[in-house]
């Protein structure tokens, strides 16, 4: 039954893997833009190609189907052993790589050139202290070799028939990925995990504290005065890639110029 198993995991994987027959990309993408602004701890929302693209952009009602970490030359510094395989493993791109979890490979390190033809869109977390950075990092550095929850993938395959009589109530059952699980993650709840372990919120719900934190006394002024409501954290697992894009905690860095820097719509002739 083991065997059995693993052969049908494979072929769903395979199934929900393939490429579309058609993609849209709205805009070029100038990959030496995206090497020279994107920064370490930077999130990467994809718009995927491939057919499970379609059904995670379905059930969150979004544009993003995936989400990767920009780590940069991180794995060059730590490891000057390894900078010949880098080298020869990711070309240009061994000083600009980004971690992401992949239903065929798992945690892996990629290059950045890897999504180039697709929609994209940066977000940085909004003053991220450099420890916490740090600490992030080190969490998804140390998570690369880890599996992919294909098991949920494949609950996933029933939503392509058809997707339209999903009950809305269904869909976020869909989600529900087993919050905790350190050997299988998926591409949001990777991230998602690293940044809530410093304290860096995502999309929480947020209400009015009962009890306002008191005015600081003096030897208090060093440490940040709380905020007076309360944060509500999100299970890790319940995170999708559009809720870095609507947090209020994450700017968006455009990278897209413009054709022209003095930009005037009044110039503009419309076909």
């Amino acid at each position: 039954m083991g065997w059995l198993r693993r052969k049908l995991m494979e072929a769903g994987t395979r199934a929900l893997t393939r490429r579309r027959r058609t993609y849209h990309r709205l805009l070029p993408n100038n990959l030496a833009a995206l090497r020279a602004t994107l920064q370490p701890c930077d999130v990467l929302l994809v718009d995927g190609e491939q057919r499970v693209s379609e059904v995670i952009k379905y059930l969150t009602q979004s544009t993003w189907s995936h989400v990767a970490l920009y780590i940069g030359d991180e794995l060059w510094r730590r490891y000057p052993e390894r900078r010949a395989e880098l080298a020869l493993r990711f070309g240009d791109d061994a000083r600009h790589l980004i971690v992401e979890a992949l239903m065929e490979e798992g945690v892996v390190a990629s290059p950045l050139a890897k999504y180039e033809d697709l929609n994209l869109r940066v977000c940085r977390a909004r003053g991220l202290r450099p420890e916490d950075a740090l600490r992030i990092l080190d969490e998804v550095l140390g998570q690369i070799g880890s599996r992919y929850d294909v098991q949920n993938a494949l609950d996933l395959a029933r939503y392509f028939f058809p997707v339209s009589l999903i009950p809305r109530r269904w869909r976020r059952r869909a989600l529900e990925f087993g919050d905790g699980l350190t050997t299988e993650v998926i591409c949001s709840t990777l991230i998602a995990r690293a940044f809530q372990n410093v304290g860096f919120p995502i999309l929480p719900a947020v209400t009015p504290a009962d009890d306002l934190p008191e005015r600081p006394r003096w030897r208090d002024w060093l440490q940040p005065r709380p905020y007076p409501h309360l944060f509500h954290r999100q299970p890790s697992a319940l995170i999708t890639p559009r809720d870095f894009d609507l947090s209020p905690y994450f700017e968006i860095v455009k990278l897209n110029g413009l054709e022209h820097r003095q930009f005037d719509y009044r110039r503009i002739r419309w076909a």
